[in-house]
């Protein structure tokens, strides 16, 4: 099994478990599930060990199996506010979701500052998640407000998933220009 292996390489610090074990024992959750199992996977987690805690959230609902790209949540919702709506004792910040994992926490990959999207509804929540991001090396972190705003955040994956193709190393970002 990959984990055994996984954690007899990584020693003594290291540890496996549940989905409830990981969530009890962290201090940040961060939700790197697949868009259309996010919410099944958290409830996996337990909801009374989300309680209170930031919960970060990456996924986007993402559907490839017409063959075709849609998201299986849009416009009048998102998977964000489905989170925050399940979980609602959690501390949803919606964050990480619009790039490449290696972006995600080394942003220096990229030859140019580029901006990083984050919204939810607790204000001290996405002060943690600034903070945290900022020790990735992140320095343009814009808030969009409540997490609402994860409807923006979610659509956007759509043409981030169509210029891959324009990028082989699959590193890119935004950056906003304003006047």
């Amino acid at each position: 099994m990959k984990a055994t292996a996984w954690l007899k390489k990584s020693g003594s610090n290291a540890s496996t478990g549940t989905f409830a074990d990981a969530a009890a024992f962290g201090q940040i959750i961060f939700n790197c599930t697949h868009g259309t199992t996010s919410i099944e996977s958290l409830k996996l987690a337990e909801e009374k060990n989300l309680d209170g805690k930031v919960l970060v959230d990456l996924a986007n609902p993402l559907d490839f199996s017409s063959g075709e790209l849609k998201l299986t949540v849009s416009n009048t919702d998102s998977l964000g506010e489905q989170i925050q709506r399940a979980f609602p004792k959690a501390r949803v910040v919606k964050a990480l979701n619009t790039l490449n994992t290696e972006v995600q926490v080394n942003p220096s990959l990229l030859k140019e500052e580029s901006d990083l999207f984050i919204c939810g509804e607790d204000k001290a929540a996405k002060e943690e998640v600034t903070e945290l991001l900022r020790s990735f090396g992140w320095k343009n972190i814009i808030d969009l407000g409540g997490i609402k705003a994860s409807r923006g955040q979610e659509a956007i994956l759509l043409l981030f998933v169509n210029m891959m193709s324009a990028f082989p190393k699959k590193r890119f970002n935004y950056h906003v220009v304003t006047d």
